[in-house]
């Protein structure tokens, strides 16, 4: 089981480009017992409060949709706040959540994190499923 933490960006990308990497992974998510989203209080307050942005445009139905999907499949925990520094502080909760339960942290904003080797792009996750299976 691989276990992954999903930055906002990659949900609003997935919403946006259907055929995308983040829309592959949000469907794996929904529907492989591979993948195992881990989520928190206050990153489901940060999915709500930038899904219902009206600058975006995404529909009532798609943010409730990816709201219920995340909950009805991911696992709620509740990390300790780190000490590690963010230049945008909205950040750590996803690393915070990641780094805590040894899973990904899967984001289109890289730049916006530490290096870690745990800290992902939606390609660089895939690419990581897609080696794991040919080498089964």
């Amino acid at each position: 089981m691989t276990k992954v933490v999903i930055d906002t960006n990659v949900l609003v990308s997935a919403a946006f480009t259907p055929n995308g990497n983040p829309a592959k992974i949000f469907d794996l998510i929904c529907s492989s017992p591979v993948i195992q989203v881990y989520y928190s209080i206050d990153i489901l307050a940060e999915y709500r409060d930038v899904l219902s942005r009206p600058h975006l445009k995404i529909t009532a139905d798609k943010q409730s949709r990816v709201i219920s999907a995340i909950i009805n499949t991911g696992i709620l925990v509740n990390p300790t706040v780190s000490s590690e520094l963010f230049t945008d502080e909205d950040d750590r909760i996803f690393f915070d959540a990641a780094r805590e339960n040894d899973a990904i942290l899967i984001t289109g904003n890289i730049r916006h994190y530490p290096s870690e080797e745990f800290i992902m792009t939606p390609s660089q996750f895939l690419g990581m499923l897609e080696s794991d299976e040919s080498e089964l």
